[in-house]
């Protein structure tokens, strides 16, 4: 798994984004209506998080699964591992996500890309 990405939740983009964007100079990389932004935050993805999209009510790191594996397998192995599961794994709009909670307590995002439809 990698990680690049911290999801920042926000009560509304429009409101949240100038704070980023103008008082901490990071550029938009791509935002999604109201429910996300990205922000480059140099080495760190920053991703403002709004509505469906606020998964979480602390800023949480998120991983991508990598392909070879999936969304479920990784979610088994986290859990063997000491973390609990806050949301199984269920689709989103662009992908699969789900949300666990470190054993210190911490909220952790997996998400991997939906199957291509056949």
């Amino acid at each position: 798994m990698q990680s690049k990405l911290l999801l920042y939740p926000v009560g509304d983009l429009d409101t949240a984004l100038p704070f980023f964007t103008e008082a901490l100079g990071l550029p938009v990389k791509f935002r999604d209506g109201d429910r996300y932004c990205a922000l480059d935050a140099g080495a760190l993805t920053l991703a403002l998080v709004a509505g469906e999209e606020r998964l979480v009510e602390q800023p949480a790191l998120a991983f991508k699964v990598d392909e070879a594996e999936d969304i479920a397998a990784a979610v088994t192995r986290l859990v063997e591992a000491g973390a609990a599961v806050a949301q199984p794994p269920a689709q989103g709009p662009h992908e699969a996500r789900a949300v666990l909670h470190t054993p210190e307590g911490f909220a952790l995002v997996l998400s991997a890309k939906l199957a291509p439809a056949s």
